[in-house]
């Protein structure tokens, strides 16, 4: 299907999977799936809503982070403000906002939420590490990029509904990548692209579904992912590590010395190293596509 003039796939759907099924037709071949009844089993399932949540953590206080690019002024992952739980929660249910939350350890915060979710069994070597949750508002979108650990992702949905559009790694030519980052230009709207300014974006070929409450996607590893909230909600997500040397290696690299480059060269060059990459972002693209001019 064209989704704005991208070509985008709906994503595939099942019911339910067994740990055969899911592990030859999706892990094996790297291709994303939407489960529609995994986790009906979870108390989460029943029990978690942003009323519930408001609940029982109304009083913690939560890192915020908005739409505004990447600069020189903060520190990575710096939150752009703090607010009251219950406050943010109100905020969510009465007007579309920016402001989100995203790898929350909430589960460390509020104990008693860690019984209400459990590890599938998939076939994958999951991280026993508590998982992180995300927030969003109406509206407010998370910026294209991919995760530094090429994990195996489940991404579970909860309250309302989530657009999800995916890329593989093959496509990565085509998406602007920023140099030394894990995202690509941060001007690009892939609900809406601007091809005049973005041509090589015609050429990329991905996928789209919206996420449901209790619906679970299957990002593999290495895949580009842009979430936008159509409505007020907030995800899980449970990482497996990846299953090929190759991307077990990119992991490394991306967690030993690119990160900390990048570090470096913020707090060196400040601001010019920022933009020095979002022009290498076009020129990079632009050559790989073939693209003139």
């Amino acid at each position: 299907m064209m989704k704005e003039g991208m070509l985008l796939t709906e994503i595939p759907r099942v019911s339910t999977i067994t740990k055969e099924e899911f592990i030859k037709n999706y892990v094996r071949t790297q291709t994303p799936v939407v489960i529609e009844h995994l986790i009906d089993d979870w108390p989460a399932y029943k029990k978690w809503n942003l009323d519930y949540i408001k609940e029982i953590a109304g009083e913690k206080t939560v890192p915020l982070y908005d739409d505004r690019p990447i600069s020189a002024e903060l520190k990575f992952n710096e939150a752009h403000l703090k607010m009251k739980m219950a406050d943010y929660i109100d905020l969510l249910q009465t007007r579309p906002t920016n402001y989100r939350i995203f790898l929350y350890h909430l589960l460390k915060e509020v104990p008693s939420l860690q019984k209400d979710f459990k590890f599938p069994d998939l076939g994958l070597r999951f991280l026993k590490q508590l998982p992180t949750l995300f927030f969003g508002g109406e509206n407010s979108k998370v910026f294209m990029h991919y995760d530094i650990d090429y994990a195996n992702i489940l991404h579970f949905h909860f309250h309302g509904k989530k657009q999800c559009i995916l890329f593989p790694p093959s496509e990565s030519k085509f998406l602007y990548k920023v140099p030394n980052a894990l995202i690509t230009r941060e001007d690009i709207d892939f609900t809406n692209p601007d091809f005049k300014k973005f041509p090589a974006l015609k050429k990329a070929s991905g996928y789209i579904t919206n996420l449901n409450h209790g619906e679970t996607l299957y990002m593999p590893e290495g895949y580009w992912h842009q979430m936008t909230y159509l409505t007020p909600g907030f995800s899980m997500s449970l990482r497996a590590t990846a299953r090929t040397f190759t991307n077990f290696s990119k992991a490394v690299y991306n967690l030993i010395f690119m990160r900390y480059f990048d570090n470096y060269m913020r707090k060196w060059k400040g601001q010019k190293w920022i933009d020095y990459k979002n022009e290498q972002a076009i020129i990079r693209t632009h050559r790989k596509a073939n693209i003139k001019g």
